[in-house]
């Protein structure tokens, strides 16, 4: 591949470290490829409020594709630019089956505000079980009917009995393809997003409004939901300690997360 025209990179086991850190070699790559006026777009199912440590530890700020690529997110001036949202009836109707379907499971959304630093008590709704399964500040607990009743960006659902692959099969027989589901943690927890939104389109998005070309991106990744996106791309890139799924869809394997894996393969150009 000659030298790429847009560095797309996944967040978690890919740009980050096991440790969750942005190495120094990384951060320096990132420099140089953004000084040379590449753009280097982070690519994350992690929603807007969860990026701002990650581009402070990187040093580039920029536009970035959140929440499996249902937000683009402009990290300099913290602002959300577009959000495809699930339709509260729908989040109502595809909560109820799934719980009639799949006893046990637990549900939480992620909603869009204008800022990730903005209403954070209302970005992250979670039942009670849901709560108890996975501990996090940043959630507030409430009941069901809150949960569907706003449009939200994201529904999470966990199965304290089944690991996220099955998960995500059982969830997809029951559903069809009214949301789309992928994961990216083996731990039971499955993400929905509204139909026709992965990273890959969320990509595509970005890529065509900054006029590059799909030949033109290298793309990095390590799990299920970074699928779409390596197979897009001109250039996929898989981490050593990916995901079966995503070492099938990349074109090249680098090493690790552990060994700057991302930077290994960024530093043919910059």
């Amino acid at each position: 591949m000659r030298e790429p025209g847009l560095v797309a990179s996944d967040v978690d086991g890919t740009l980050l470290d096991p440790m969750e850190r942005v190495s120094a070699r990384t951060a320096a790559t990132a420099s140089r490829i953004v000084s040379a006026g590449t753009p280097f777009v982070l690519v994350t199912g992690r929603p807007p409020r969860w990026l701002p440590r990650v581009v402070e530890a990187l040093g580039v700020a920029g536009i970035a594709v959140c929440a499996n690529g249902a937000v683009t997110y402009d990290t300099a001036a913290d602002r959300v630019l577009h959000s495809h949202d699930i339709d509260p009836v729908e989040l109502h109707d595809v909560v109820r089956e799934l719980r009639h379907e799949l006893h046990g499971c637990a549900f939480a959304v992620e909603r869009t505000t204008r800022s990730a630093r903005e209403d954070l008590r209302e970005q992250f709704v979670a039942e009670a079980d849901f709560h108890r399964g996975w501990r996090n500040t940043d959630i507030r607990v409430a009941a069901t009917d809150e949960l569907t009743g706003k449009p939200a960006m994201k529904l999470l659902v966990m199965h304290p009995g089944l690991n996220s692959a099955e998960l995500a099969a059982a969830t997809s027989d029951i559903i069809g393809d009214r949301l789309r589901a992928t994961y990216s943690t083996d731990s039971g927890l499955v993400e929905l997003s509204a139909p026709g939104i992965d990273k890959a389109a969320g990509l595509a998005a970005v890529a065509a409004e900054l006029g590059i070309a799909r030949s033109e991106v290298i793309a990095f990744g390590d799990m299920p939901n970074d699928v779409p996106m390596l197979s897009w791309a001109g250039h996929g890139v898989a981490m050593r300690n990916a995901h079966p799924d995503a070492l099938a869809a990349a074109d090249e394997v680098t090493t690790s997360n552990a060994e700057d894996g991302v930077a290994q393969v960024l530093e043919r150009w910059w």
